[in-house]
């Protein structure tokens, strides 16, 4: 079974059960709409900014879907264990392969950082609404992948290719199928009906007018996050000043607090509803992630 993972379109594709990462986006699994271009602070151009530690605000937002999803930290300790076994499977056929150690827990970002657009100061003073870099360890370790991947011949890069599904497949020996496609669909349809529901639209109205207020003219954040005026290398002034508005008035309005309620209960309505195949998605992350830990364990 193969998930996508990552934000695709409009919506929330978090999934990555037993499977690759998808092609939606490089960002971390949270964000709702995120823009793809380089982040970089407009105060020092040409420079990559650092990125601020996650906030409150983005470690707070917590979901019912996410037991049975994988935040960017379990999706770390899923590589790095697949790595490993990699590595076994290339000393059993001959060959060399260098595992890679994984970034510190706290190196990866919530799952929810931008889930709701930017909702940290910090993160819109230096990036507007770009979508800042990962942290620095996560960075690293993907491009000594990157690095490592190059360097080798063609005959070791195509016997890790098959080492890597083998993996991937003894990590989910024993759990039940699941069923990737509905859990995406459900993704997608439970955070659009949140934005449909009178709380969410009476948040966004009173979100909008504080936005009008300041000069800037959207009828919900999601709108704002993908103003095409934002399309661009690097965050413009105008651009930063949309974003930190947006957070006050995110603040102002209680709106995260709402939407996170509102979602909460779509959600657990959506897992009430269908008992069997959340289980089983949970199955299949729970003893993925057992593999995975008992595999580093051992290494």
């Amino acid at each position: 079974m193969r998930m996508p993972f990552r934000r695709c379109g409009t919506a929330l594709a978090l999934t990555l059960l037993a499977g690759a990462a998808s092609a939606c986006s490089a960002t971390q699994a949270d964000s709702p709409l995120t823009s793809s271009k380089p982040s970089q602070s407009s105060t020092q151009p040409g420079k990559v900014a650092a990125v601020p530690e996650p906030g409150a605000a983005a470690r707070r937002l917590v979901f019912p879907f996410d037991a049975y999803n994988f935040s960017p930290a379990e999706v770390m300790t899923r590589e790095v264990a697949e790595d490993l076994l990699v590595r076994d499977c290339m000393k059993d056929l001959g060959l060399a392969w260098q595992a890679l150690p994984g970034p510190a827990e706290s190196e990866n970002d919530p799952p929810h950082r931008r889930r709701y657009g930017v909702i940290e100061p910090q993160i819109a003073d230096v990036f507007g609404y770009h979508a800042p870099p990962q942290r620095p360890a996560v960075i690293a370790r993907k491009t000594q992948d990157l690095a490592r991947i190059t360097a080798a011949p063609p005959n070791t890069r195509e016997a890790a290719g098959r080492c890597l599904d083998r993996a991937r497949d003894d990590m989910t020996t024993g759990a039940p199928k699941a069923d990737a496609a509905f859990f995406n669909k459900t993704i997608f349809a439970t955070f659009d009906a949140s934005q449909r529901d009178g709380k969410v639209t009476q948040a966004f109205h009173s979100w909008s007018q504080c936005m009008a207020n300041e000069g800037f003219r959207y009828p919900d954040p999601l709108t704002a996050i993908t103003d095409p005026r934002w399309q661009t290398k690097e965050p413009s002034a105008q651009e930063i000043r949309a974003a930190q508005t947006d957070v006050r008035c995110k603040e102002k309005t209680n709106l995260v607090p709402i939407w996170t309620v509102v979602e909460e209960r779509i959600q657990n309505d959506a897992i009430r509803a269908h008992p069997k195949k959340f289980q089983a998605l949970k199955t299949v992350k729970d003893k993925q992630l057992e593999i995975a830990r008992r595999t580093i364990a051992r290494n």
